[in-house]
């Protein structure tokens, strides 16, 4: 496939039928998948997973964070990683948690298996 690759991505999800289909996506891609339901476990294994972590794909809205929560709490661990936000809400809902602010990648739900590909490819490839 065109968009794949070898990197390594935290897909942070609380809805088990996306991170299932987000997994089954990326890893047929050629990407190491990690994975995590909740903010709490995301930071937990962003702590101790010993090699580098070139993506976070993070839902906005959840339990005991927000995905720019996440991401700021992550990248204190990690600075270098590049963030995927996901969502199905609307462009307006998000605004108001700082999602859509010019250079944030974005991804709205659903989407498909090669809508997702592309994107994770495309800032990827971002310097």
């Amino acid at each position: 496939l065109a968009d794949s690759g070898f990197e390594t991505v935290l897909l942070v999800e609380d809805e088990t039928a996306i991170l299932e289909v987000g997994v089954h996506v990326l890893e047929k891609r050629g990407y190491h998948v990690l994975t995590a339901a909740t903010p709490s476990q995301a930071l937990d294994m962003v702590g101790s997973y010993p090699h580098p972590i070139d993506l976070l794909i993070t839902d906005v809205i959840m339990p005991e964070l927000n995905g720019q929560q996440l991401a700021e709490a992550i990248r204190q661990i990690r600075p270098d990683i590049k963030v995927l936000y996901i969502s199905g809400y609307t462009a307006d809902i998000i605004s108001h948690h700082g999602v859509l602010l010019p250079g944030i990648n974005f991804l709205e739900k659903p989407f498909s298996g090669r809508q997702l590909g592309r994107k994770v490819r495309e800032i990827l490839d971002q310097q």
